[in-house]
């Protein structure tokens, strides 16, 4: 039965991924001889670090003991540090159509995932939600004329967003137990924290070089692009994303990646930056089709029942 706290659950996902859906052009965007980046990902980092810690002041103030704030390290490398410096990495170096492709199997991995530390059953109605989502998601990609061609992809730039998935896959599930017990901000100021101290070593020495933050004088639509992505795309959506996993299970919430490229799509048709066709809108149905199954699969507490 679909209760109200896993219908929030699922509006909170959905919004998370649909301002992620939003980022991937701004990104690419910024990325494309404007933002190195290094810089791209640091000053996310600081930025949305500097908002969560602003907001805790107004937040009841919740201790944690020293197991949870080292599982909260492994989190922040896997979720935010790791995660975002191999995507931006790799997006730099491949086509937006290869990242896309590749980060269509987060879902799976997160399944099996759950199946081994969270003992969430793997059933034919998840499995099969599982696979037709990454079809759909897979196909409405390979439809949209506006990933460029295949020659601006790499090994090395794929190899940087497979690793990325691999690892965000690893932070859904264990990011579960903490999500129950404390709130979104909680987390959040820590786990930023951390990200920043794991990341900043790697990013400043690049940075602090000549050219090494802005690869061309910024304008007014870099810095709208820059607090998009700080406050929208990092600050509010990693709000959001611990809201929804303590109430949905891991499996659900990363089926919603698939509303990325949904988004992606409906935005260049908007802009004319690409066409509507019928093959496109049964993509689309297949990955909210797909997300209907996993949704209304069993979860562990119902096959003990």
């Amino acid at each position: 039965m679909m209760t109200r706290e896993r219908i929030r659950g699922h509006l909170l996902i959905f919004s998370a991924n649909l301002i992620f859906g939003i980022n991937y052009p701004i990104s690419k965007w910024l990325l494309d001889g404007r933002l190195t980046p290094e810089f791209h990902t640091l000053a996310r980092m600081i930025g949305a670090c500097a908002l969560f810690w602003l907001l805790s002041l107004f937040m009841p103030r919740e201790k944690l003991s020293l197991r949870e704030i080292g599982i909260l390290f492994l989190c922040s490398f896997c979720g935010i540090a790791g995660n975002q410096t191999l995507f931006i990495q790799g997006l730099s170096m491949t086509s937006p159509i290869d990242a896309s492709v590749i980060t269509a199997g987060t879902p799976i991995i997160v399944m099996l995932l759950a199946a081994v530390f969270l003992r969430e059953p793997i059933t034919r109605m998840k499995s099969g939600g599982v696979l037709l989502g990454a079809a759909g998601a897979v196909g409405l990609v390979l439809q949209s004329g506006q990933g460029g061609s295949a020659a601006a992809a790499s090994f090395a730039g794929d190899a940087c967003v497979l690793g990325s998935s691999l690892i965000y896959a690893v932070y859904f599930v264990f990011s579960k137990p903490l999500s129950e017990k404390y709130g979104a901000v909680t987390m959040m100021k820590w786990m930023f924290l951390f990200a920043v101290l794991e990341v900043a070593p790697l990013t400043l020495p690049a940075i602090v070089r000549p050219g090494g933050a802005f690869a061309a004088p910024p304008d007014a639509r870099t810095f709208a692009g820059m607090a998009y992505v700080i406050f929208g795309a990092t600050f509010l959506a990693y709000l959001l994303i611990p809201m929804a996993v303590r109430r949905i299970r891991p499996t659900t919430a990363s089926m919603y990646n698939y509303v990325q490229p949904v988004v992606a799509c409906a935005l260049a048709i908007l802009f004319a930056q690409d066409v509507f066709s019928a093959g496109k809108l049964l993509a689309a149905a297949a990955v909210f089709l797909g997300v209907y199954f996993v949704t209304k699969s069993k979860a562990r507490r119902d096959m003990a029942t």
